[in-house]
């Protein structure tokens, strides 16, 4: 009997509806009191109210005086000639409520919308009444003068949010609030209880949760919320190939972050699946039918964000994720003592890797081809290799130079992996370039816009329907103090990071704060002559440093003494510090 693809579609998608029903709810999240910037009287009887950021919740109105009063209330996420903007593009918000005043404290919500407040959406309380994202109020047939201690947005984050965890100053004043800009937006979108891919669908997606997981780790070092992400994911999975691999990504994360055997392993079985090994060839490469190529194979998101890619059987970026995720796995299971499958995964991988270089590289260009049976090179199909360490170490020079010459040709979601691979490939100065780019493919576009949380996409002509409150948007926020403070994760529980400041002069100072489960790493940096560094550990971590080179005849002291450094290739390098340490360097004379 012949199926029907369309027919089992929604077959499948009304039983995730059924599925997710029993679980839609939120973690627990608090409701916070904020109160408004500025009111400011437009006429006689309305006002308008900014409380500074976008964030998602609802309003209580104190009526002293007013009590019966009929007022209309307007909610906007977005302002149009000094007035909330009531016909804004996409999936901006926009929210008219008739209120009756019936008591001295009332709570305004706007009216329920059916895509995300009903399963699948991620639910939340409904004790709170219904939450939107908004920044601005406009109250309609108020008598009297409004003040500001009359109102309260009560605006829904994480429990466990730490507002003083993390910090991040360097001297660029726009990279300062690209930074802020994106830590802001991993706190505001934390009101769902678990990570949810903005306010159109309030729904978990792999992608979108691992690259908040890297952020939220940067900003609060709490696990609860990523850890709830992944185990509802790992019960509800979604469609796209790459985004199963990304739960791989995000336990392995958990496992560096923590150290937590009894966790891992309560996982790993449940991982093994995101493998897709029933889809491995002879060659160890994944394969992929004219179905899940139609359907499954995604490579960027929206699907005009690919460069042009073109879609083979053999797909490089599917690769590149497949043997990313097996190298993590034998990782993970390592470090569990799980021998057979460790041997299995690094088998698998060398045997891959092998095939990924022989089948899809083209060495005249120095480029990886999209996939077997086409010449074309996408950006997507260089930087997922690159940032997933499987260029060898002669073919990154000319890959990285193309990849900087292409500019920002992905998606804020793509991005993510592009500026990590020219992090990690000492291209931190074209790097910062891009996040702080001319035109409307950077953060520098979404700063200047007035945004107070990133977008899903570079601009609203990219993709008409996006929203304004997307956390994969955010890759600055986990990105910077990785490659500009320069603290880096090396063995799992933080018990031994990399503080590594970037070569290039397009920062000349830097300094900030990290959050790990064992407290704060606490870092400043600066070039002023020599390389001058300072940097604190918690209890029971130990640090290398790499300080970059600035002449041949060099001198480092520690503490202000002289010692021997190793010089590996552009920075000096120093092992197992511990504590408070001040590392310079001076030119002998």
């Amino acid at each position: 009997m012949k199926t029907n693809p369309l027919g089992a579609r929604i077959a499948r998608f009304f039983a995730v509806l059924l599925a997710l029903y029993s679980d839609a709810q939120a973690a627990p999240v608090n409701l916070v009191n904020e109160s408004p910037v500025s009111v400011v009287q437009i006429d006689p009887t309305t006002w308008l109210v900014d409380f500074g950021k976008v964030a998602f919740g609802n309003l209580q109105i104190e009526a002293t005086g007013s009590v019966g009063r009929e007022l209309t209330v307007h909610f906007g996420e977005a302002q149009k000639g000094g007035r909330i903007d009531r016909q804004p593009p996409g999936t901006v918000r926009y929210a008219k409520v008739s209120a009756r005043l019936d008591r001295l404290a009332s709570i305004v919500a706007p009216p329920a919308d059916v895509r995300n407040t009903t399963p699948p959406a991620i639910l939340t309380p409904a004790e709170w009444g219904v939450v939107l994202p908004f920044r601005w109020i406009e109250i309609e047939g108020w008598d009297g003068v409004l003040r500001p201690e009359q109102l309260r947005r009560r605006a829904a984050y994480d429990a466990t949010w730490q507002d003083e965890a993390a910090s991040f100053r360097s001297s660029d004043p726009l990279l300062n609030q690209v930074w802020e800009l994106c830590r802001y937006s991993i706190k505001a979108t934390t009101f769902a209880g678990v990570f949810v891919d903005g306010d159109r669908e309030r729904i978990p997606y792999e992608a979108d949760a691992y690259l908040n997981q890297l952020s939220y780790y940067a900003c609060n070092p709490h696990v609860a919320m990523p850890r709830d992400t992944l185990d509802y994911l790992l019960r509800h999975p979604t469609w796209p190939t790459e985004w199963a691999p990304h739960l791989i990504f995000m336990a392995y994360a958990d496992w560096q972050h923590t150290a937590d055997k009894p966790w891992l392993e309560s996982h790993f079985e449940a991982l093994k699946p995101m493998l897709q090994l029933d889809r491995a060839g002879a060659d160890g490469l994944l394969t992929s039918t004219a179905e899940q190529i139609r359907w499954g194979d995604i490579v960027d998101w929206p699907q005009a964000e690919r460069d042009g890619f073109q879609f083979q059987t053999v797909n490089t970026v599917v690769n590149a994720f497949h043997l990313r995720a097996l190298q993590l796995m034998a990782e993970l299971a390592t470090a569990l003592g799980r021998e057979d499958d460790a041997r299995e995964y690094r088998s698998r991988f060398g045997n891959g890797c092998d095939a990924f270089q022989k089948k899809l590289f083209d060495p005249p260009r120095g480029l990886y081809r999209d996939g077997i049976g086409t010449d074309h090179a996408s950006i997507h199909a260089n930087l997922f290799p690159l940032a997933f360490d499987l260029v060898p170490a002669e073919r990154r020079p000319v890959l990285t130079e193309w990849l900087r010459t292409r500019g920002m040709a992905c998606s804020v979601y793509g991005a993510q992996y592009l500026l990590e691979g020219l992090f990690g490939a000492d291209g931190s100065d074209a790097a910062i370039h891009l996040i702080l780019a001319e035109g409307d493919r950077s953060w520098k576009h979404m700063v200047n816009s007035g945004t107070t949380i990133t977008w899903e996409a570079w601009d609203q002509r990219y993709k008409p329907n996006q929203d304004w409150n997307h956390a994969w948007g955010a890759a600055p926020a986990n990105l910077l103090p990785r490659f500009v403070l320069g603290v880096q994760l090396v063995e799992a529980g933080w018990s031994r990071v990399l503080i590594r400041p970037p070569q290039g002069e397009a920062v000349t100072w830097c300094e900030g704060k990290v959050p790990t489960p064992r407290g704060q790493v606490e870092v400043r940096w600066e070039r002023a002559g020599g390389f001058n560094l300072l940097f604190t550990l918690p209890e029971g971590m130990v640090a290398d440093v790499d300080i970059p080179v600035s002449a041949e005849d060099e001198l480092v002291l520690v503490n202000s003494e002289r010692v021997e450094a190793s010089r590996h290739g552009s920075h000096w390098h120093l092992t197992a510090l511990k504590g408070k340490n001040q590392i310079s360097t001076y030119r002998h004379n």
